[in-house]
């Protein structure tokens, strides 16, 4: 580009540039408004929960009679990726996800219309359809709500919080899906005493069917005159505890025998599997989740303003407490990171200030950052443009004569900087899967803030410069301070110059090592520890309790009580939310959720880090007996949709559950010797014990009966069985009907079910049955239709993921598992494989983009190599770094090697574009590199340094999210610092090796 270039247009048009700029600050300023905020960004896909209730049922049951007809239908969705179902007693799940094409719209109508399929095949007795929600059970809530009241019963408060609170919270702007644990929705429990029952020749049949026909809320009819209409209504529903009372079964000698007489009619809860708990205090628990794409910060803010409003709803006895509030430490690493941008901005401004030494000077590199927020790059763009201008103005030319001359000269070089620069990321934009959807995120910000530093950089910095700089003063009218820094720049210079000098004469040397630059980078690259994403600390713990397979809802809760008492002394612990019983999350009966809200950055005492606090509560509660806890920190990214107690998980998958129960052990086994791994554990449901009644189909025949009056009778007395609804104003209420606890605590409870005959005569079970001891599976998993078992595992500190997955596939392959059994990584794991599989693909092509652009750009086979050969060294700059610092190669670090492949190349193309202007003028190529090397050294040293500064506050950062950043950090630090120091040195020996070969062919 020669003359004035693009530029010039806009150095003679101030006033229309100087508008240009302020539309790009008030857009900005808008975007900046409109922005939705969030940790990372949203890579979610479509996922789909699919939950039925059927109480009394095992596992087996459920697995067989619900879960398999819904799978069979759901299976045949277009777009469906991944399926798992969890079945366990009285409960089935099943989490569907969906490809990254599928929208959640397109999700949902499918499902709806699977299960409307599948409605057929499902049991009679199921109390209500299967329900689905757009949901991910894996997902960690963004606001938590702890609902507790003196005095008051749980029942009464859930149904406040399902009748009020539940379906305002759900109606706010960004709130994907409240959730409730510890559930104790209101019911008429009929509690039966079975020696009633059997004093009045009576049978649970007998009451369910009084219930049944007792209480109905039924359409009557309209009477329509000639004239007039008139409604009709009876008081067919009861709903009164009194009422039910006085409910009559039957009569007895010409007496009633009303329901009170047969065992007590109370207001409980639908389950007496569920309860939760606030820290110490009886809770009901209300997890929200975000929408897709939601503002969380907003969503948050917006609930906690209305939350005095939703308080002033309710009984002055129900309190509203929030127990974990995630969106903290979000606006915490929000406001970290702006306080590292503006100390980025002032490290950088000052940089540029002690090189250039005029504050005006300064001023206009500041202003291009301020426009356009991507220090590290759009810095480079104006840096390079004013110093240009600046070094005119110093041989004597006037402010406007430099900035004409000036940017006509360095126009081509920024756009050949800029565009290939933009190239690094054509292939991040081409990436699927959750790793690829997070780069392309990236990517286009990234690309837009680099389009945007040219804008900038060709119009407003140069007319700035022509406008504000002021002509050159020689060295005598400078201050003491800036003529000892343009002696230092002087002597740097210089010793860089006699260091160039001895590089020249040896540049076959110069090539040897380089090459073995090129080899020890890619030998860091294979043996690097790889990773996946740095863990964060979020603020929030979350726990699965595991506790013995016979434990009954009350011994799991008074344990898991215990294992709070413990963990609120914890100095860094905040408060705890925590429930038991079957849902979303939690299927199996044997284990409890926990979720530990921990207190802000700085408040938490020494060794806070989520990490830290995790070991000190597992070495507080391990002698805790009859139950253990699992803990991993929440994490912003939730990838897949199992929840398990571990990070990691790895499913094998068999038609035959014999086979694959064999099989799963080896693995488990196997996996627990694995020195990389600790708890290791696996999704297999316990054998608990189990009362196997084996009936005489004979006998029951003789007496009129068939095998379900049997299951019926049992389903009567035991499985708290929803038989009829009481409908509120507001809700519905399930009637329940079952023994009395204190009847059914042990197998004598066997004793008092009763069988009518043809007759009328009761048959005792006992005479038609035989009961023997027995054991059966808590929960029975299944994965794409077939059984599966998952086995889940942490990693001991100082292990990579990819160092553990390694150790794991080795093993694996030593087990040599039938051919039948199917494994597979799944969640983290898996997306570590995939983003693991396109990390070299990935740096190739970015690397073939940038060859490409920069051929076009420069119409040449040869130049792109030779600004090409700036790589390897920041490569082994930043693998040698993350190294000693012991981190590992991960996503963020590839992210800071992309970066580097931007930046490091901008050396080259600064000595090569200015090396050919001077081959143009005649002068030989070791004259022309030479003097491009000396004259473009203070702008390299400077763009570089301001790079370097970018990322010093990323790499020592220590507040919220800084995790995810340090990587970045250290991979653009170290990459900077070894490839400034060498690139300035191989780069010409690489030109003239370069233009040898050219002459040659």
């Amino acid at each position: 580009m020669t003359g004035e270039g693009v530029s010039g247009a806009f150095i003679r048009r101030p006033v229309a540039t100087w508008m240009l700029g302020i539309a790009i600050a008030l857009l900005g300023i808008l975007a900046y408004r409109q922005l939705p905020v969030a940790a990372l960004p949203d890579v979610s896909t479509a996922t789909i929960q699919v939950t039925a209730q059927l109480p009394g049922a095992d596992a087996r049951t459920n697995a067989s009679a619900v879960a398999t007809p819904l799978e069979r239908q759901l299976g045949q969705i277009p777009g469906l990726k991944d399926m798992t179902s969890s079945s366990a007693p009285g409960f089935v799940q099943i989490a569907l996800q969906f490809a990254p094409g599928v929208s959640v719209q397109q999700a949902s109508l499918a499902v709806q219309a699977a299960l409307a399929a599948a409605s057929s095949n499902l049991p009679a007795t199921l109390p209500a359809p299967p329900t689905f929600r757009a949901v991910n059970p894996a997902q960690s809530p963004i606001l938590i709500l702890g609902l507790t009241a003196k005095g008051m019963p749980l029942t009464t408060v859930d149904d406040y919080a399902e009748s009020v609170l539940l379906p305002r919270l759900s109606q706010m702007p960004g709130v994907g899906l409240v959730t409730i644990g510890g559930q104790q929705q209101p019911a008429m429990r009929i509690d039966v005493d079975p020696r009633a029952l059997a004093a009045h020749g009576l049978t649970m049949e007998d009451l369910r069917t009084t219930l049944q026909h007792g209480t109905v809320d039924a359409a009557k009819g309209v009477l329509q005159g000639p004239r007039q209409a008139i409604g009709i209504a009876t008081n067919d529903q009861i709903e009164s505890r009194d009422d039910f009372g006085r409910m009559i079964v039957a009569w007895r000698n010409g007496a009633p025998i009303r329901m009170a007489d047969l065992g007590a009619v109370r207001i409980g809860g639908a389950s007496s599997t569920q309860a939760g708990w606030f820290d110490r205090d009886p809770a009901i628990i209300l997890n929200v989740l975000p929408a897709s794409g939601a503002n969380v910060i907003d969503t948050v803010r917006a609930i906690r303003a209305a939350l005095p409003r939703l308080q002033a709803a309710l009984p002055a006895t129900v309190k509203v407490a929030v127990v974990s509030d995630r969106t903290t430490t979000i606006r915490a690493s929000v406001a970290d990171v702006r306080n590292t941008l503006l100390l980025t901005v002032g490290l950088v401004v000052l940089t540029i200030y002690l090189f250039l030494r005029a504050p005006r000077a300064t001023l206009i590199p500041g202003l291009a950052v301020a426009l356009s927020i991507a220090v590290g790059f759009v810095v480079d763009d104006a840096v390079v443009m004013v110093e240009n201008i600046m070094r005119h103005i110093e041989a004597g030319l006037s402010p406007m004569e430099a900035a004409l001359r000036g940017a006509g000269e360095i126009g081509f070089t920024i756009v050949a900087i800029s565009i290939s620069l933009c190239a690094v990321f054509i292939p991040l934009l081409m990436m699927n899967g959750v790793v690829g959807r997070m780069f392309q995120e990236f990517a286009i910000t990234v690309v837009v803030a680099i389009l945007l530093s040219v804008v900038i950089s060709l119009t407003l910095t140069p007319m700035m410069s022509a406008q504000l700089l002021t002509p050159h003063h020689d060295a005598a009218q400078q201050g003491a301070i800036a003529r000892r820094l343009e002696r230092g720049l002087d002597g740097l210079t210089a010793g860089y110059g006699r260091g160039l000098g001895w590089v020249l004469r040896h540049q076959r040397l110069t090539l040897v090592g380089m090459g073995l630059t090129m080899v020890l980078t890619g030998a860091l690259y294979v043996w690097i520890p790889k990773g996946f994403f740095p863990t964060q600390d979020t603020g929030l713990i979350a726990g699965i309790t595991q506790a013995g397979a016979d434990i009954s809802p009350q011994g799991l809760g008074d344990r898991q009580q215990r294992l709070v008492d413990t963990i609120l002394r914890d100095p860094a612990v905040l408060s705890v939310a925590s429930y038991i019983g079957p849902g979303p999350s939690n299927p199996s009966p044997d284990q409890g959720r926990m979720f530990i809200s921990l207190k802000p950055f700085g408040h938490r005492g020494e060794a806070g880090d989520a990490g830290a606090v995790i070991a000190r509560i597992n070495r507080a509660v391990a002698g805790i007996p009859g139950i253990r806890l699992y803990l991993q920190p929440s994490q912003d990214i939730t990838i897949g949709a199992r929840v398990a107690k571990s990070a990691y998980q790895f499913t094998l998958v068999d038609a035959d559950p014999g086979e694959l129960s064999q099989s799963a052990e080896r693995a488990m086994a196997a996996f627990r010797a694995i020195p990389q791994l600790t708890d290791v554990t696996s999704d297999t449901g316990a054998q608990g014990p189990q009362l196997q009644i084996t009936v005489d189909r004979e006998a029951i025949a003789r007496l009129g009966l068939g095998i379900d009056d049997v299951d019926a009778a049992l389903y009567d007395a035991f499985g708290e069985r929803p038989v009829a609804k009481v409908f509120g104003a507001l809700n519905q209420y399930s009637v329940v009907l079952a023994m009395a606890p204190q009847f059914r605590a042990d197998p004598a409870a066997l004793d008092a079910i009763s069988l009518r005959a043809t007759g009328g005569a009761q048959v005792p079970l006992s005479a038609v049955a035989r009961i023997v001891d027995a054991t059966a599976p808590l929960v029975i998993n299944h994965q794409g239709g077939f059984s599966s078992t998952t086995i889940a595992f942490n990693l001991r500190s100082g292990v990579s993921i990819g160092t553990a997955v390694a150790a794991v596939e080795h093993v694996r392959a030593g087990l040599h598992l039938p051919l039948t059994v199917q494994t597979a990584f799944q969640g983290n794991a898996a997306a570590f494989q995939t983003a693991l599989a396109g990390q070299g693909g990935l740096v190739f092509a970015a690397l073939v983009a940038v060859y490409l652009i920069l051929g076009m750009l420069y119409e040449s086979w040869i130049h792109p190599l030779t600004i090409l050969s700036t790589l390897p060294s920041a490569g082994l700059g930043a693998l040698l770094t993350l190294i000693v610092v012991g981190m590992p190669l991960d996503v963020i670090g590839i992210v800071g090697i992309l970066l580097l492949i931007g930046i490091v190349k901008k050396n080259g193309i600064m000595l090569v574009d200015f090396a050919r202007v001077r081959e143009a003028e005649g002068a030989v190529p070791e004259d022309a590199i030479r003097d491009a090397c000396l004259t473009r050294f203070r702008p390299i040293l400077m763009t570089t340094l301001c790079a370097m500064l970018g990322g010093v506050p990323l790499m020592l950062g220590h507040g919220a999210g800084a995790e995810i950043r340090q990587p970045l950090g250290y991979a653009i630090v170290g990459g900077l610092a070894v490839s400034q120091v060498l690139t300035l040195f191989t780069t010409p020996v690489v030109y003239l090796a370069m233009d040898r070969l050219r002459r040659r062919a």
